[in-house]
């Protein structure tokens, strides 16, 4: 399968949509951690994923990966799936939300890095400075919003979650030239959900004595940010390289001051405004490409005499 030089349209809206889902679990999380463990609700997101997937695949009759991609996939599942959500579950309960944010808008570089060691992807150092000045301008919004930020030990779970994110962007991407991407995306949620089992066996329980709000923020998360969020971005990294769409992650919390703006009439600052814009200019420099060069004026060669030897 050939990477395309330059995101297309389709790919564009792929990222919209995820990076739209993405950006409400985080509110989502926090609202759910009221009733149920970290770990009760990475088993239910990603166990609702998971049912979702399993319904989908065989209404379309979507094959499953071939076998020996599955330890591949299963490894991914549960680093990429069961280890991200419950370090970044555990953090939120303890981390403050600029914190997470500003680690969190890490997994760009983090992908990038490992897409240049295992996939050979070529990073120009318009890519780099791009990326650079991405995370400075998500570092001003964050900071301009007011969110607080204490770096804290608890806040390498989130530095976990980085990496665990990078290693399943980067590990799918070379799946899908040979397998269907539904079929890779669902098997990754079948291990991820399999490997959170033993920490949401008090969910049950837990459901009998929640508040449906609560609930419902367990199905919003198992639902939009998982089931359609990682379809659709999956289905964007299919058609770009890994670190190409991993840089529209530093829109999210720009997204999300958007959101609060629309939705809760939080009127951001001046500065965050100044941060978004920083942030746009980034991630468009990093995704620039050079424009080829002309080809040589054959007309005017062909029009030249030749020399007699």
């Amino acid at each position: 399968m050939s990477t395309p030089e330059r995101l297309d349209g389709r790919a564009l809206i792929y990222i919209g949509i995820a990076l739209l889902t993405w950006s409400s679990a985080y509110a989502a999380i926090a609202h759910a951690l009221g009733s149920f463990t970290p770990g009760e609700v990475a088993f239910a997101r990603l166990g609702i994923g998971a049912l979702c997937f399993a319904v989908l695949l065989l209404v379309k009759r979507v094959p499953l990966p071939a076998r020996k991609d599955w330890p591949q996939l299963a490894v991914l599942g549960v680093l990429g799936l069961t280890a991200y959500h419950l370090c970044l579950n555990t953090a939120e309960t303890r981390v403050a939300s600029g914190t997470a944010a500003i680690i969190i808008s890490l997994i760009p570089a983090a992908t990038a890095a490992l897409s240049a060691v295992w996939l050979r992807e070529r990073l120009s150092a318009r890519t780099l400075t791009g990326l650079g000045i991405a995370l400075l301008g998500v570092v001003v919004v964050v900071l301009a919003s007011g969110k607080g930020v204490k770096f804290e030990p608890m806040a390498a779970l989130v530095l976990v979650s980085v990496v665990c994110s990078a290693v399943l962007f980067v590990g799918q991407k070379p799946l899908f030239a040979r397998n269907s991407m539904l079929g890779v995306t669902g098997f990754t949620f079948f291990a991820g959900a399999l490997a959170a089992l033993p920490f949401g066996l008090g969910l049950p329980q837990a459901l009998a004595h929640a508040p449906m709000a609560h609930i419902g923020s367990l199905l919003w998360l198992g639902i939009a940010p998982t089931f359609i969020g990682y379809i659709a971005w999956n289905a964007a990294l299919q058609r770009a390289s890994a670190s190409q769409v991993s840089s529209f992650i530093y829109f999210s919390p720009p997204i999300a001051v958007l959101i609060g703006w629309v939705w809760l009439g939080e009127r951001p600052a001046l500065l965050t405004v100044v941060g978004g814009a920083v942030t746009v200019g980034g991630v468009i420099l990093a995704n620039a490409r050079k424009r080829p060069a002309a080809p040589a004026n054959t007309a005017s060669i062909a029009a030249t005499p030749a020399k007699q030897c």
